[in-house]
This record gives C-alpha cells, sequence and structure tokens, in this order.
C-alpha cells in the first residue's frame, strides 16, 4: 500500500513538473517573440557592430578574450549551440533554493540579456535567452559574438563597454592591456558596483585571482604568469 502511494506521488509530482516547465517554456518563448518582433537579433546586432564605440575582436587583447572566457563561459568557442550542462546545473541549483540565484548563462545568453532585457531575474527571462542562441550563431561568428558582448557589458564607474573601460581605468586601447589589466577588467562585469574600481581594490582584486584561477584551470596561462601576476596587486 506504501509502495503504491509513493509511485502515486512520483507520478503526480513528475506530471506537475513537465506541466509547470511547459508554461514556463512558453512564457519564455513569448517573450523572446516579443522581444524580437521590434527589431530581429540581426538588425540589433549590426546597430553594435556600426556604432562609434565597437572594437572589434582583433584589436581586443587575447588575454582579455581568454581572462572572460574563462571566468564566464569556458566552452564558449568550443561549443555550438545550447550549452545544456551549464542551464540544467543552474535549473536543478535554482529550484533546490526556490529562487533564480545561479545564472548558468552562457555569452551569447548574457549577450541576448544585455540587448534585450532589464537585469531582474526570473525564470522566464532566463528561457527566453536560450531562444536567442541559435539566432545569434545563424548570423555572427563566434568571434562578432564575443566582441559585440565586451562592447556592451558594463565594468563599473560609467564604462560601458571595453573601449570605455580600458581608457578610463587603465589610459590604454583595448587591444594594448597587460594580463594584469585584462584579468581585471574580465572580473568586473559580474557585479560592476562592487568591483568597480573607484571603490577601491580590495574586492576587485578577490575577483581577479578567481578570474586568474580560472585561466590557469583552463591552460590560459602558466602558474608562473599566475603568481607573477597575484603579486602587482601588493605593488
Amino acid at each position: 500500500m506504501i509502495k503504491k502511494i509513493i509511485i502515486w506521488i512520483s507520478v503526480i509530482f513528475i506530471v506537475f513538473s513537465g506541466i509547470v516547465f511547459s508554461v514556463l517554456v512558453y512564457q519564455g518563448y513569448k517573450r523572446y517573440e516579443e522581444a524580437t518582433s521590434i527589431f530581429t537579433v540581426e538588425e540589433v546586432g549590426n546597430q553594435v557592430i556600426n556604432s562609434d564605440y565597437y572594437v572589434s575582436y582583433e584589436k581586443i587583447d587575447e588575454d582579455f578574450v581568454n581572462a572572460l572566457v574563462a571566468i564566464e563561459d569556458n566552452r564558449f568557442f568550443k561549443r555550438k549551440g545550447i550549452d545544456f550542462i551549464a542551464i540544467g546545473r543552474a535549473v536543478v541549483f535554482n529550484l533546490i533554493k526556490g529562487k533564480v540565484s545561479q545564472g548558468g548563462s552562457t555569452i551569447t545568453q548574457q549577450l541576448a540579456k544585455n540587448l534585450y532585457f532589464t537585469h531582474t531575474k526570473s525564470l522566464t527571462r532566463k528561457i527566453a535567452e536560450v531562444f536567442f542562441v541559435d539566432d545569434f550563431e545563424k548570423n555572427f561568428t563566434h568571434e562578432e559574438i564575443f566582441a559585440m558582448y565586451a562592447n556592451v557589458i558594463y565594468y563599473g564607474d560609467n564604462n560601458y563597454g571595453i573601449l570605455d573601460a580600458s581608457k578610463n581605468y587603465f589610459g590604454k586601447s583595448p587591444d594594448d592591456l597587460s594580463l594584469y589589466e585584462a584579468s581585471l577588467l574580465a572580473g568586473l562585469p559580474q557585479s560592476p558596483s562592487k568591483y568597480q574600481l573607484s571603490n577601491g581594490y580590495e574586492e576587485a582584486h578577490k575577483r581577479q585571482k578567481k578570474v586568474l584561477s580560472a585561466m590557469l584551470k583552463y591552460g590560459y596561462i602558466t602558474e608562473k604568469e599566475y603568481n607573477d601576476t597575484l603579486s602587482l596587486q601588493n605593488e
């Protein structure tokens, strides 16, 4: 008898979960449809590329590219399409927590968020972001998607885009950053108000250490480069 009750409860839970998931997917798709009905992904992407502040992928320092990919989306250049592993991990974590507290977004999804949505967290927005992935990859290369992302994200202290951040923080162009500068900048977008350099470097340096650790983990830098760069934090 108890076994049958457990089975029925499990079935009801699975059916209920399926219904909830289907509703969320539908609502997410509707948000995607509404967003792209005004401007398509191709139109919005080309607006960024043709803007005065745009810095192309070839003119962004390689250390910055590696730093941002390592800390935010290490499979970005290797993967095609949706990162189901990251999304699945985030969904499970968020369901356990009962709120949207972990993103699991790829760089492409984050680009869609920055171009189309507010930063208010919601499950339907996260689902809507997924529908943008195929659109972006049909119209732009991974290098173009990365450059667009680097050009529209906020780095704190009123610096929008890699051009402003490089010039205003270090007095340099985005293709002339040192590993120290690149890894510091790559850590800022996660929480610009917390890490922005006007507030002091303590929190930014903690985040930078995580960026450098990710770069070391994925083979972008050597252990010597890791240690040498960290030592600059004390100068």
